[in-house]
C-alpha cells in the first residue's frame, strides 16, 4: 500500500536550484516528515534546477512568462499546476521573479522564501546572490546569514520564520562568502519548510475538533 504524503511543497526556481535539492533530500530521508517535493516550476530553460530535478525525479515545469499576457495570467497558471497537483506550501528557491498578487491570494501566508541576508539588511529590488555578498563585503560587516521569510507583495519582506547567523571572515571574497552562506541555507530552509508544515498540520487538527 503506497502511503501519501500529507504535505505536497512546490518550488519555484530560477538558478542552480541547490536549495530545491536541499528540500527534496530532507523530504525523503524524513527531516520534513510527511511531505514531498511534488513539482518544480523554473522560469529558465538553461537553469541547473532544471537538470537536477530530472536526476532527482521530481516533476519540472519551465514556464517562460513572456508567452503570457501579462504577470497575473502568468502566475495565476503557475498556481493552477501547483493546486492541480495538490501543493499546500510554495517555496522560492532563488527565484529571481517578484511573486505578482495573483499568486499571494492563491496561497495565503504560504508561500516561503530564503534569502542570503540577515532581512531587513540587504534585501530589496535587485538584491539577490553575489550582489548581497558584495554589499555585505563592502559594508565591512562582521555578521551576515540567511533568513527564510514568508513573502507579501514587497520585495524581501514579510514575517521572519527562521534566521542564522554566519560570520565575515578576514579575506573574505564575494564567493568565500557566498559558499558558507549557501552551506547554512541548505540546513536552515528545511528546518524553517519542518516547522512552518507542523504549523499548518496542527490547524487543520485543530479545526476538526
Amino acid at each position: 500500500m503506497t502511503v501519501v504524503p500529507k504535505h505536497r511543497i512546490g518550488v519555484l526556481a530560477s538558478g542552480r536550484g541547490s536549495n530545491f535539492e536541499s528540500l527534496v533530500t530532507a523530504t525523503r530521508n524524513g527531516f520534513i516528515p510527511d511531505a514531498e517535493v511534488g513539482l518544480l516550476v523554473c522560469n529558465r530553460p538553461a537553469a541547473g534546477a532544471v537538470q537536477r530535478a530530472e536526476r532527482l525525479g521530481v516533476e519540472c515545469l519551465v514556464m517562460e512568462p513572456l508567452p503570457f499576457a501579462d504577470e497575473a495570467v502568468y502566475f495565476e497558471r503557475i498556481a493552477d499546476e501547483f493546486q492541480r497537483r495538490g501543493v499546500t506550501l510554495v517555496c522560492l528557491a532563488g527565484f529571481l521573479l517578484k511573486v505578482h498578487a495573483a499568486m499571494l491570494r492563491r496561497f495565503p501566508g504560504r508561500i516561503l522564501n530564503i534569502h542570503p541576508a540577515l532581512l531587513p539588511k540587504y534585501g530589496g529590488r535587485g538584491m539577490y546572490g553575489r550582489r548581497v555578498h558584495e554589499a555585505v563585503l563592502r559594508a565591512e560587516e562582521k555578521e551576515t546569514g540567511c533568513t527564510v521569510h514568508l513573502i507579501d507583495d514587497e520585495y524581501d519582506h514579510g514575517p521572519t520564520v527562521l534566521q542564522a547567523v554566519v560570520p565575515v571572515r578576514p579575506g573574505d571574497t564575494p564567493e568565500t562568502l557566498a559558499a558558507r552562506v549557501s552551506e547554512k541555507e541548505h540546513v536552515l530552509y528545511p528546518e524553517a519548510v519542518k516547522r512552518v508544515l507542523l504549523g499548518l498540520s496542527g490547524k487543520s487538527e485543530g479545526a476538526g475538533k
